[in-house]
């Protein structure tokens, strides 16, 4: 009776797995696949289920979608709670989420392609392109809590911005906070600003940076800076860059800076955590903790480090194609020598984040004892600051993407727990 019992819930979970898996690939435009025959036990993968719920039961979220592909299928698709609780609104699979810093790999990638036809190098200093860089100074503290401003010790590469050991951060940070401030230029939330990105960044040049360049590993305004390069290079805007190069050959259809009057409604809503428990919707506008003026607002700044709304699927088509060796449906963006160079480590470890370096546009698994958790040596990926996160791991070969609206996201464990719970169901090479 007992092994009746246990098969009845392998074919139970089978049957449900199969249906649910092939509805979800027609949402996101991608694959289906059969966990059992991906190497995925269909039994120990409806374990997310619960899991990823409970955040929501336990008002922590308001909802999420998750999507996991193995050799380009969809073995695992989600979308849970609300995209939108005042209104009713339903998370969907193609619900559109606000990805910040997942940005930073999609122009790091736009950065090597030019890269590829011999329109830059990573080796250019960045005052090629941008000839205020030329002069920087950096902050340097003093005793008595002030800083002197010193000369750069050598100029700031496109390389050392990939990286992000430009010296550069988000003006949030170091002894010369005062100056980025006045500047009006602090944290990574460009969609309220009225001036393109380059004019953003040439003003930048004249305040003091944080460190040396190539000294530290500073997370800032590198990859915005390196979307104002794009432009400048390819003498088009990074949208239109990024649409042209990168969206359209992948059939990203619904990853924009800001959003079509018509997708609107599918935007989901950001949320708080509110004092003592409970999520609260965050106010509509004002910087970095808001709403985000991605719907109405000026429209003419595109922020290469933070500015992308996409969702899912498209996110994953994007991923995928690094997993192929910079191939996807049959349009190749760039090498696999190229993809490997992206996904080496450049650095030591990175702060926080034992065991692991930095690539050109991701983080980068070095060493799994010391990091702590399940993966793969060579598992490249990051997130965004609204509570998203994504990894692509070349041994399994698996993507993943994880995306939900909550800043800020103290405290939450479900990163660890999705990693867990895809992990422990996948079975077999």
């Amino acid at each position: 009776m007992l092994m009746k019992h246990v098969n009845l819930r392998q074919l139970l979970a089978f049957v449900f797995l199969s249906v649910w898996v092939a509805t979800q690939a027609l949402a996101q435009g991608l694959p289906q696949g059969r966990p059992e025959r991906l190497g995925f036990d269909p039994v120990r993968l409806a374990r997310l289920d619960p899991i990823l719920q409970s955040y929501i039961d336990d008002q922590r979220l308001a909802g999420s979608v998750a999507l996991v592909l193995r050799d380009g299928r969809i073995v695992y698709s989600s979308a849970k709670g609300m995209s939108n609780i005042e209104a009713g609104l339903p998370m969907r699979e193609d619900s559109i989420f606000r990805i910040a810093s997942q940005t930073k790999a999609i122009v790091s990638t736009g950065i090597m392609m030019l890269h590829e036809r011999g329109d830059l190098q990573i080796s250019d200093p960045l005052s090629r392109y941008f000839p205020e860089w030329a002069k920087v100074q950096v902050a340097q503290p003093k005793a008595d809590g002030g800083y002197d401003l010193v000369p750069i010790s050598r100029p700031i590469t496109l390389r050392d911005l990939l990286t992000h050991t430009s010296g550069i951060g988000y003006g949030l940070g170091g002894v010369a906070l005062d100056a980025w401030q006045q500047a009006g230029i602090a944290g990574w939330y460009f969609a309220n600003k009225n001036e393109p990105i380059g004019t953003t960044v040439a003003r930048m040049a004249a305040l003091p940076m944080q460190a040396q360049p190539g000294e530290q590993w500073i997370y800032g305004y590198n990859l915005d800076i390196l979307g104002a390069v794009i432009e400048k290079v390819s003498g088009q805007s990074l949208a239109d860059f990024l649409q042209q190069e990168i969206f359209t050959p992948l059939g990203m259809r619904d990853t924009h800076f800001y959003l079509p009057p018509e997708k609107a409604g599918r935007l989901a809503v950001v949320y708080t955590p509110k004092t003592g428990g409970g999520i609260e919707r965050i106010r509509e506008t004002g910087g970095m903790q808001s709403q985000g003026m991605y719907v109405e607002g000026p429209r003419r700044s595109y922020s290469g480090g933070a500015g992308l709304l996409s969702t899912a699927g498209d996110y994953a088509r994007f991923l995928q194609m690094t997993l192929n060796g910079g191939e996807f449906n049959g349009k190749r963006l760039l090498s696999p020598k190229t993809i490997e160079l992206m996904t080496s480590n450049h650095l030591r470890d990175i702060p926080f984040q034992p065991g692991t370096g930095f690539g050109l546009g991701f983080s980068i698994a070095m060493d799994l004892g010391a990091r702590g958790t399940l993966g793969s040596v060579g598992e490249y990926g990051w997130g965004g600051a609204y509570h998203s996160t994504y990894w692509v791991d070349p041994v399994e070969k698996l993507v993943v993407v994880y995306l939900s609206q909550l800043i800020p996201a103290p405290g939450i464990d479900d990163f660890s727990k999705l990693r867990a719970g895809i992990y422990q169901a996948l079975v077999k090479p």
